[in-house]
């Protein structure tokens, strides 16, 4: 990995404009950069990674702010942009009701946003945060006994028309 990791950052290195202009770029091991994270996550604006160190980091983040079943993830590139949930599909507990839908939520939000849909993107979001606000219907990850379509419902009921 050692190849790998010294091509990814002498590209970021090299060839991200923002990296040569006003933002710090800041090299670290993986290792160094995972305990950092853990005692202070809010030391750190963006993080630039290869696919396995943002796959296992992200985990890691959302771990310290609720879980996987609250963390909605985009892969972005030049042309083309994936939206979806951190924890991916979960195969695991698939059909049976019991997966958090709050990360596909977001996630579906952070597509809104990303094609211009700011206000419904808003929306979304908005009628996530009241569902888990009032606190009566959550999954099991979060210490609830709610289904996966109870929770979806709430959220649906809740958006503007």
């Amino acid at each position: 990995m050692r190849y790998s990791d010294g091509l990814f950052l002498k590209t970021a290195q090299e060839e991200d404009p923002v990296a040569r202009g006003d933002v710090g770029l800041e090299a670290m091991q993986i290792d160094s950069l995972t305990s950092r994270l853990a005692r202070d996550p809010g030391r750190f604006d963006v993080l630039l990674l290869p696919n396995l160190y943002g796959d296992i980091l992200s985990d890691l983040c959302a771990g310290l702010v609720g879980g996987l079943g609250l963390i909605p993830g985009a892969n972005i590139g030049w042309e083309y942009a994936v939206f979806e949930p951190v924890h991916g599909s979960a195969p695991d507990i698939a059909g049976r009701g019991l997966a958090n839908p709050i990360a596909m939520i977001l996630s579906g939000a952070m597509l809104l946003r990303h094609i211009g849909e700011r206000a419904a993107a808003e929306g979304v979001e908005r009628a996530v945060d009241e569902v888990l606000a009032e606190g009566r219907i959550r999954t099991r990850d979060l210490g609830g006994t709610s289904s996966t379509m109870e929770v979806g419902e709430a959220v649906a009921a809740r958006l503007p028309s």
